[in-house]
């Protein structure tokens, strides 16, 4: 018996994300036909990161080494509508990169509808997302591809795993988000270290099919909590986060903070829920 709560996953190919709402531009002729490298797609969500972008283009460019023959890079940089000329200098600063893809929202989503966006318009299955700040360094994808077999639908980096490490990042957001971490263990059938990294690694067929409500900051750990009641594979890898170089955090802590309570709420009323409706239907076969 299914129930209509906010974590239903759609049963289409669609994601409930506007893409209408974007614009794209032509995409690049690609086939990875010719390498026997893998063939892997890297979202960039980018809002008001003008600043940014110089810091970007080096450390892809050491990313592009960093993975060397083993992988075939296509890039996709999805503006989220920002005001700053974040979407020229895109454009101006990558032109001379082959297999890059640039999209444009009409509108501010946030940056779970950023990811969402580049994941519908990946060309390839395996799909990671970065951040812009690179305050992940995205050569880590080093580690985390490898854990991304048959079978795996999600991969997150997890700096707040045993093995995993924060640097520069103030006190109190590190307290927080351990807290937020720990609430979300105890509610969740996935027991993880970190549940709101956007530094991740994507099977795009699995996130096609999820119907995400939050495509803000929230959305991150949403999309995890449906992957979790859909009874997907996520796994962890340990990895280092770091306090960002350039620009500054678009999060709105406060409201962000109070979105993670209510999601909480919602989670803990659907297990309740879930869990009475199998006892029900466990009492029906004893009764038969």
């Amino acid at each position: 018996m299914e129930q209509n709560h906010p974590m239903n996953a759609a049963t289409g190919p669609e994601t409930n994300v506007p893409h209408s709402q974007a614009v794209a531009d032509a995409k690049p002729e690609w086939s990875p036909l010719s390498t026997k490298a893998v063939p892997i797609t890297i979202i960039v969500p980018c809002y008001n990161e003008v600043e940014s972008i110089h810091l970007l283009r080096e450390t892809l460019l050491h990313t592009q080494r960093s993975l060397g023959p083993s992988y075939l890079l296509h890039f996709v940089f999805v503006n989220d509508a920002s005001s700053d000329g974040t979407s020229a200098k895109l454009r101006e600063t990558f032109a001379d990169w082959e297999h890059c893809q640039f999209i444009d929202h009409c509108r501010n989503q946030g940056i779970t509808g950023a990811i969402m966006t580049g994941i519908a318009a990946a060309p390839t299955e395996i799909v990671c997302s970065i951040d812009c700040d690179c305050s992940y360094d995205p050569s880590q994808l080093r580690e985390l591809l490898p854990l991304m077999k048959d079978g795996v639908d999600l991969v997150t980096a997890s700096p707040y795993h045993p093995l995993g490490r924060v640097q520069h990042v103030p006190r109190w957001r590190l307290l927080l988000s351990r807290g937020l971490s720990a609430m979300y263990r105890r509610v969740l059938p996935l027991k993880l270290f970190t549940y709101t990294s956007c530094f991740r690694v994507y099977r795009r067929s699995s996130m096609m099919m999820l119907d995400v409500q939050d495509t803000g900051f929230l959305g991150v750990a949403e999309t995890m909590a449906q992957l979790a009641f859909r009874g997907a594979k996520v796994v962890e890898c340990p990895a280092i986060l770091q306090s960002r170089v350039c620009g500054h955090s678009k999060m709105k802590i406060v409201r962000t903070m109070w979105g993670h309570l209510r999601l909480l709420t919602q989670l803990v009323r659907y297990r309740i829920a879930d869990r009475k409706i199998k006892q029900q239907g466990h009492g029906a076969r004893v009764r038969r």
